[in-house]
């Protein structure tokens, strides 16, 4: 922070869109998981300040008890086609599903297997359940095949990963992890955050763009990237859901969604389901920018998705780069450790449906200059 490099909790003075307001200034906005561009969207505030006057700010109560609306409901039931599952149920956060659902069904004689980047709300939920966590490498199938292996054959077991790896863009190897759990008698939870509104013909997620939607037990969601609100789900089985609304102790003890987000949502499946070209140009958009850093030397990993991981590799460099791009008016958000190790720090950029092919050759144009002036190109 002495050395003004510090890149956390910069104030937003605008809606999320592909331009913000911060200081006064206008900056391009790189940085948001608002992957559809519809937290502004005309239809999508109408809806929450509707449901603000017909229900109120707040549920006063934890869904268990007061806290249940008509439109928690209806939004779960819509919820369930989108990813085809029989039943959903809704939580305050997506922190709170990983939280909630992972410690509700690994009991003190089960394993809990994770994938080494899963976010941080899986891990979360591996601590507070009471069996035994176990790591694999990272999308490494041949690993997680030989530690699943070592396993009691009559365990319970849960595989839990992201559809999308939050900070390379990867998609998880779900075909492999399907085959995995049935072959050792696992259950598979997806975490399709990053994936709902991106992957899929529909936007379903990641489950849904293998086509393997009934071999995953348990699909998990948020409503703060795609979804342009804050709040989250899972879906299964009606016995399933049914049993994790009676033991989720995240989501018997806090507070319910509050009506303007459930309406919001709502509004936002309405234009997912009206507008599919939303979703052709995103992935426009992700290809432009992509193939644009490449030509001037820039790596990406393995992203597949509008999450693009820019390569830098030192700590400091990776500071200072962000804060020449925040300087000249571009919004990304730096990578560093414990997120990742100390030399592959990284800017994570990432896109969304409304920005238009200029403001994407402008932010080209400055990650160019930029790096060639820090001789990272």
């Amino acid at each position: 922070m002495n050395l003004g490099l510090y890149p956390y909790f910069r104030p937003i003075s605008s809606e999320q869109d592909t331009e913000v307001v911060i200081e006064g200034k206008k900056m391009l906005m790189l940085g948001s998981n608002s992957y559809l561009g519809l937290t502004n969207h005309p239809r999508v505030k109408q809806a929450a300040a509707d449901a603000v006057m017909k229900f109120g700010t707040g549920c006063a109560g934890s869904r268990f008890l007061n806290g249940t609306l008509a439109i928690h409901e209806e939004l779960e039931e819509r919820l369930a086609a989108l990813v085809g599952k029989e039943s959903a149920l809704l939580f305050s956060t997506g922190y709170m599903v990983n939280q909630g659902v992972i410690s509700a069904l690994v009991g003190s004689h089960d394993y809990i297997i994770t994938d080494q980047l899963d976010h941080a709300s899986i891990i979360e939920g591996a601590r507070l359940a009471f069996g035994r966590r176990v790591k694999f490498g990272h999308n490494d199938m041949a690993d997680l095949e030989r530690k699943i292996q070592l396993l009691p054959a009559d365990s319970g077991k849960l595989i839990a990963v992201d559809g999308v790896f939050s900070m390379d863009g990867d998609i998880a190897d779900i075909p492999r992890l399907v085959e995995i759990a049935e072959a050792h008698g696992a259950l598979l939870m997806v975490d399709e955050a990053h994936s709902i509104g991106v992957l899929g013909k529909h936007g379903e997620g990641a489950t849904a763009h293998f086509g393997l939607t009934d071999k995953v037990q348990l699909i998990m969601g948020t409503f703060s990237k795609s979804l342009a609100a804050i709040g989250g789900f899972v879906a299964s089985d009606k016995e399933m859901i049914h049993y994790l609304r009676h033991n989720a102790r995240a989501l018997m003890f806090s507070a319910s969604p509050p009506p303007a987000m459930v309406g919001a949502v709502m509004a936002v499946l309405d234009i997912m389901e009206e507008e599919p070209e939303r979703f052709s140009r995103l992935w426009h958009n992700t290809e432009r920018m992509e193939t644009g850093l490449k030509a001037m030397g820039f790596h990406t990993g393995a992203s597949e998705t509008p999450i693009l991981p820019v390569e830098i590799g030192d700590y400091m460099k990776t500071f200072e780069y962000c804060k020449l791009l925040n300087d000249n008016g571009v919004f990304v958000n730096p990578v560093v450790p414990p997120a990742v190790r100390s030399d592959q720090s990284l800017i994570r950029v990432s896109l969304m449906a409304t920005h238009t092919d200029e403001q994407i050759d402008r932010a080209l144009e400055i990650f160019e200059r930029l790096g060639k002036q820090m001789e990272l190109i």
